[in-house]
């Protein structure tokens, strides 16, 4: 026969199956701090990268701003719409209203406002037209001019041109040392 258990040995198996559990609960504590301390040291890195692909983007668009930049009086010259002069980075800050253009192209009555990017997409022209849409309203000065709209991509996705040619926009692209327009000689721009 076995013997009888006591309230004595209910207490010790309470208190060994405590100790389990604080030792286990340590365990976990000790697992969670680790993997805390990855998930941390993880969000770190991917700012890290955030931060430096933020910072080839910016320099690749500023490599494109520069090369189109001494070409788009000519080339808008070229077209029949007499710009004179150059602002690279027109910036506004007014009301509640925020917008850069990257190169914006005026003379007396019409202007054409450019934006570079290394890799033209869809969403990009998107983008593009509707700063273009509210353009006027962001620069005032500029409401009684006609104005036009370009986009300029080292690259452009596929169909992007097109997309951009029927939605009224100049594009402009790489063509040997410099940049060309690749719209057709007869087309016919939006005027914003």
């Amino acid at each position: 026969m076995s013997q009888p258990i006591t309230l004595e040995d209910i207490y010790r198996l309470f208190e060994a199956s405590q100790q389990e559990l604080l030792a286990s609960r340590a365990e976990y504590d000790r697992r969670a701090a680790e993997a805390a301390q990855r998930e941390a040291k993880a969000e770190e890195q991917m700012a890290e990268l955030r931060r430096t692909v933020a910072s080839l983007t910016t320099r690749w668009g500023r490599f494109v701003e520069e090369l189109v930049e001494p070409a788009v009086l000519r080339l808008f010259q070229a077209r029949g719409i007499d710009v004179k002069e150059l602002y690279p980075r027109a910036r506004v800050r007014r009301q509640g209203i925020a917008m850069e253009i990257d190169i914006l192209a005026v003379d007396d009555t019409e202007l054409v406002a450019v934006e570079c990017k290394s890799r033209l997409s869809k969403d990009d022209v998107d983008e593009f037209l509707e700063k273009l849409a509210r353009f006027k309203e962001a620069f005032p000065h500029y409401r009684e001019f006609r104005a036009y709209g370009a986009v300029a991509g080292i690259e452009i996705n596929e169909g992007v041109d097109r997309y951009a040619f029927r939605r009224g926009l100049f594009v402009i692209r790489p063509s040997g040392d410099s940049v060309a327009i690749a719209n057709a000689a007869d087309f016919r721009p939006q005027a914003w």
